[in-house]
């Protein structure tokens, strides 16, 4: 990865996706983020981030954005949440900035997904997989899009999500059985570690806090150093 060149992240304005920018910054890692609403916009430009306005359900404004001048060397997307007129981000949000990525040639495409999708379905209860149902398809139709691109992929899927400082006890596993909870910066430094990784280049691992599992308790950690 060319330290040179800039990392693309979707879903900067907010949790993971803001985790993630600050440990790409603490690095002196060059940033350049989508954003759909200019709210966080003066922030991110405080930490040095390049910041291009756009939805990524629009495909001609994710083009422009990941097609600019700036070299992009990889692309982290983080994004989902409500739907606007009928269409989730989830999928169709992360399709364009897939289908854009594979355009630019980057490296590496890291997406942040969530354990129930794919097969991880068997570690969630019955009562959180009727909640999440609708969301969880369109992430796994996401992962499949991603897997089937041709790109060097790494797909994580944390598990529920707490917003206090980090543990550093997040750990990845490519057992899709485990489940339980993570904050979101540790999944933010998580992240970090793939993409300067070959090791979790094409893998589909769930990210968990290690003090925080539940499900298999002997579940085997990937070490990607």
């Amino acid at each position: 990865m060319n330290r040179e060149s800039y990392i693309f992240v979707a879903g900067a304005s907010r949790g993971v996706g803001r985790e993630v920018v600050k440990s790409l910054r603490n690095q002196q890692i060059n940033v350049k983020a989508l954003l759909r609403t200019p709210d966080t916009q003066p922030e991110l430009e405080g930490m040095e981030v390049q910041v291009v306005r756009g939805d990524a359900l629009d495909i001609i404004a994710v083009e422009q954005a990941i097609l600019g001048p700036e070299p992009i060397s990889a692309v982290i997307s983080t994004i989902g949440g409500l739907p606007k007129d009928g269409e989730r981000a989830d999928y169709l949000g992360n399709k364009n900035l897939i289908d854009a990525a594979v355009k630019a040639g980057v490296e590496k495409f890291i997406l942040v997904s969530s354990i129930g999708s794919g097969e991880s379905v068997v570690a969630l209860p019955p009562q959180a997989l009727e909640t999440l149902k609708s969301v969880l398809q369109e992430k796994e139709k996401a992962e499949q899009h991603l897997i089937n691109s041709g790109l060097t992929y790494t797909i994580i899927r944390p598990g529920g999500l707490k917003s206090e400082p980090a543990t550093g006890n997040g750990v990845l596993t490519e057992n899709y059985r485990v489940a339980g909870t993570i904050h979101r910066a540790d999944v933010g430094q998580l992240v970090c570690d793939c993409l300067f990784s070959d090791l979790a280049n094409r893998k589909v691992l769930s990210a968990i806090d290690r003090n925080m599992a539940y499900g298999e308790p002997n579940f085997e950690v990937l070490n990607l150093s």
